[in-house]
């Protein structure tokens, strides 16, 4: 099937979302997802972050779609025409939801063990308004514990639905849900400090914002000031890959996590014992600096080489005019 996003033509297999044949072409025209998760089934639809406009519905119905589709949940047809950052409605929705996904959440951003790879920080720089319309008091949660590794912070939570998907799927048995419905729905369990499945703390990787955070490295330090480094251990936990990313600080081993792609999924889900009680350098093989984005704060100063270019090249001109400055000054 042949599909056009942005004035791009791909040829994708039938039954191929739009957001993944986006994804195919990669750049700037692949719609944000909040919600979507390739490695879920049933994931998506949720955030409204991925909405795009259906400009030719197919070449044999060329009719455009009325409204603006979630792509991650709307399949291709043949011939099918999208606009994504080329329609300033798509642009303006977005806003919109953006706005929303913001109204009630705080700014915890200072204090947040997420920032630096939040998701929700990234769209709300890119597709965020300057400030906010609404007036009201936030939406508030009474804290609860749901356990000695993960911290759970309602306040900060986007309803994706990602933790429940993943315990549904790659955990024996899921505590965790969501209660209550409309504006105090609410991630929870009915029994406090339940959440200890040998695959729970996948629930942090799949967090887009800081709602679920790694209790072992909470307030210890920013992302950014701290090495990613990838490798690997032989895991007798069936189902764990035992292919992680450390972050260092140091000498010292301050998280472990599983290894995610560009769009921010992890590539393999990874066991407890790997994320929480392994944080020594011997216990694993080391593979090497894990690569990331120019577009990351994580990636602030890290260099692939050991010695980083100059940030001014040899000129002979510069050199001579900087001479004759220096002589003069020197005079005076």
């Amino acid at each position: 099937m042949k599909v056009t996003i942005d004035n791009i033509s791909i040829e994708v297999e039938a039954g191929t979302t739009i957001l993944n044949a986006a994804r195919m072409i990669g750049g700037e025209i692949v719609p944000p997802a909040m919600c979507y998760y390739s490695k879920l089934q049933g994931s998506g639809g949720k955030c409204r972050t991925c909405l795009v406009k259906v400009s030719q519905g197919s070449e044999k119905d060329p009719r455009p779609m009325p409204k603006l589709v979630a792509s991650c949940r709307t399949t291709v047809m043949d011939g099918m025409v999208v606009q994504n950052i080329t329609s300033p409605e798509v642009i303006e929705a977005r806003k919109g939801v953006v706005e929303m996904l913001l109204i009630n959440h705080p700014l915890d951003c200072p204090v947040c063990d997420q920032a630096g790879e939040c998701h929700l920080q990234d769209l709300g720089y890119e597709h965020g308004a300057a400030k906010t319309r609404y007036e009201f008091d936030r939406r508030t949660f009474d804290k609860i514990d749901i356990g000695d590794k993960i911290q759970l912070h309602m306040t900060r939570c986007i309803l994706c639905y990602r933790c429940v998907f993943t315990a549904d799927q790659i955990t024996d048995h899921r505590i965790h849900g969501i209660l209550n419905r409309g504006d105090h729905s609410e991630i929870s369990t009915y029994i406090q400090k339940a959440v200890d499945n040998d695959f729970s703390g996948n629930v942090i990787d799949v967090c887009p914002v800081g709602a679920l955070t790694d209790k072992t490295f909470r307030f210890k330090n920013r992302v950014w000031f701290t090495k990613p480094v990838e490798a690997h251990r032989e895991c007798q936990t069936e189902g764990c890959c035992g292919k992680v990313t450390l972050w260092y600080k140091g000498e010292d081993v301050i998280r472990v996590t599983g290894r995610k792609d560009e769009y921010g999924e992890v590539e393999e889900f990874i066991c407890n014992t790997c994320r929480f009680d392994k944080k020594k350098t011997a216990d694993w093989v080391i593979e090497g600096p894990r690569k990331v984005s120019n577009k990351s704060v994580i990636n602030s100063n890290h260099y692939d080489t050991l010695k980083p270019l100059p940030v001014v090249k040899t000129n002979p001109v510069l050199q001579e005019a900087n001479k004759e400055q220096f002589e003069r000054e020197t005079r005076l």
